[in-house]
């Protein structure tokens, strides 16, 4: 591969997608179609087609545009689970974070930084309860074989330490801070779209924008949402891997959303921030608001837990109810408070829970298992839910055990937990990239190849919009390589510049430019 291309034949451009759609829908019988293209449907797609399967992947919308791009960015390995006696989802968590921060995807995954500040609206009972919680989450590093040079130990800090590391945080009264370590992914739409890539290198046709009317054990009946024209997919295996949308294809599933928001600043709004912050919410032992720098210019705030009742949206509506909470806790440790016209974003996220409460509309959404669950209907299809961005890979390989072994098929086992992603390779590797190190979060060793566009074309060097770090090179990448087809898919998934509606704004006229230029083609 030289500097300018692509992993071979892991490039989707809007004519791959034409051609593969026409050959998907004109009667051969694939041996594995997948419905939803978030982290899970990808991994599934993935998994299928490392085994050597045949496989063709679709999704209503566009890659990661459900809850899969609307993550906290965390790859996390499993603490909180331990505190809810999840023991073995902690476990498959710690296991999953080492998988893909050691192999899989160590160009995308890195290990961050958190300081719980003591404040004196922490007690020091639930100091101690915290302390007790961090070492317990090392010994889960320790049980998942993850090394210490991956993710450091947790250690108490001093109050010059803490202040440090955060120094937005109250001085007045603080006795110090706790740090620890866990995984988080440079952008949870990137993993998706590195997944989506790796799988088309193996073969599987990746189809966005073809939305299922009808799905059966055998196949389904589809529409192009670009042509309106309508047709049929056949396979022998079936997966259903839809999210939150996975009830309204197969019958008998029940989903039981929890809607997660956060907020996003300016990062001069809290000032430099070398660490993340995890702050206790009052009145809970085990809930915490994460304050989580971008390296962009951005921080995000969040995470709410709150049962979503109704029709399941597009894209989720945050309520003022969600922001005002956020910012009362993220009020109660930082010197001075951050307004409400200062918020210059927000988005929510829905998870797609399984109900198993028995109709009990008491249970709380926090308190329902993240362990997923793979269940077979009559007529055959395979559904996956629940989970958490984490744990995808596992979630498609017990998908994919089951659908073949309900439908007789012999396969290989999957191989997906040593297959290194698209643009992966080993950290010295990464460091040792002639490139700006910010590219190489976002692209890997394909960094290379995005640099070599902007220095080839100077205009393409220049920032998509003042003051952000994503350049129109990159927006010309996603046409090419990451299978954007227009300026939503360039501006709210392939780069995150949408999560601002005024900086959206300003990036929309160049975003519009390429597509008229038929970079997209």
């Amino acid at each position: 591969m030289s500097h300018t291309e692509a992993i071979p034949g892991s490039s989707l451009s809007a004519a791959r997608r034409t051609r593969e759609l026409t050959e998907a829908a004109a009667g051969r019988v694939a041996d594995v179609l997948v419905v939803g293209l978030g982290a899970t449907g990808a991994g599934v797609a993935l998994d299928a087609a490392a085994r050597g399967l045949d496989v063709v992947a679709v999704d209503a919308q566009d890659l990661a545009f459900g809850t899969s791009r609307w993550s906290s960015k965390l790859i996390h390995g499993g603490l909180r689970y331990l505190a809810s006696a999840q023991f073995e989802v902690a476990h498959e968590s710690a296991v999953e974070r080492g998988v893909l921060m050691t192999r899989t995807a160590p160009h995308l995954v890195c290990a961050q930084p958190f300081v719980l500040p003591l404040t004196p609206m922490v007690s020091t009972a639930q100091a101690s309860i915290a302390w007790a919680g961090l070492r317990a989450g090392d010994m889960l590093r320790l049980a998942a074989r993850t090394p210490r040079q991956v993710l450091p130990a947790p250690r108490r800090l001093s109050a010059t330490e803490a202040r440090h590391l955060a120094p937005a945080v109250r001085g007045a009264g603080l006795r110090g801070g706790l740090l620890s370590w866990d995984g988080r992914v440079t952008d949870d739409a990137r993993l998706v779209t590195a997944l989506a890539r790796t799988a088309a290198a193996r073969g599987a046709r990746m189809l966005t924008r073809v939305r299922v009317l009808e799905l059966t054990g055998g196949g389904a009946r589809i529409r192009d949402e670009l042509t309106g024209e309508e047709g049929e997919i056949r396979a022998r295996v079936v997966i259903n891997a839809a999210g939150v949308w996975a009830g309204g294809l197969v019958d008998g599933i029940r989903i039981r959303p929890s809607r997660g928001t956060h907020l996003v600043l300016r990062s001069e709004r809290l000032g430099e921030l070398p660490a993340g912050l995890h702050i206790p919410i009052p009145g809970e032992t085990n809930r915490f608001v994460l304050v989580l720098p971008q390296g962009d210019g951005r921080v995000y705030v969040g995470l709410t837990d709150e049962p979503v009742e109704g029709g399941i949206p597009d894209v989720p509506e945050v309520p003022e109810t969600d922001i005002g909470f956020l910012l009362d806790v993220l009020g109660s440790a930082l010197d001075v408070p951050v307004a409400r016209d200062e918020v210059v974003g927000a988005f929510a996220g829905l998870r797609p829970l399984l109900d198993m409460s028995g109709g009990d509309a008491g249970t709380r959404t926090s308190d329902i298992s993240r362990r997923h669950a793979v269940l077979t209907s009559a007529d055959g299809v395979t559904t996956v839910v629940g989970g958490k961005l984490t744990t995808y890979r596992r979630m498609a390989q017990d998908a994919v055990d089951a659908a073949v072994a309900a439908k007789g098929l012999a396969v290989p086992p999957s191989p997906t937990a040593d297959l290194p992603l698209v643009g992966a390779a080993a950290p010295e590797r990464l460091r040792a990239l002639p490139v700006p190190s910010r590219l190489v979060r976002r692209y890997g060793t394909e960094a290379l190849a995005v640099h070599a566009l902007a220095t080839e074309d100077p205009a393409l060097a220049a920032p998509v919009l003042p003051g952000h770090p994503v350049t129109r090179a990159e927006l010309v990448w996603a046409a090419r390589h990451e299978g954007a087809l227009d300026e939503s898919d360039l501006l709210d998934r392939r780069t995150r510049i949408g999560l601002v509606p005024e900086d959206r704004e300003a990036a929309l006229a160049v975003a519009r430019e390429l597509v008229t230029e038929g970079v997209l083609g």
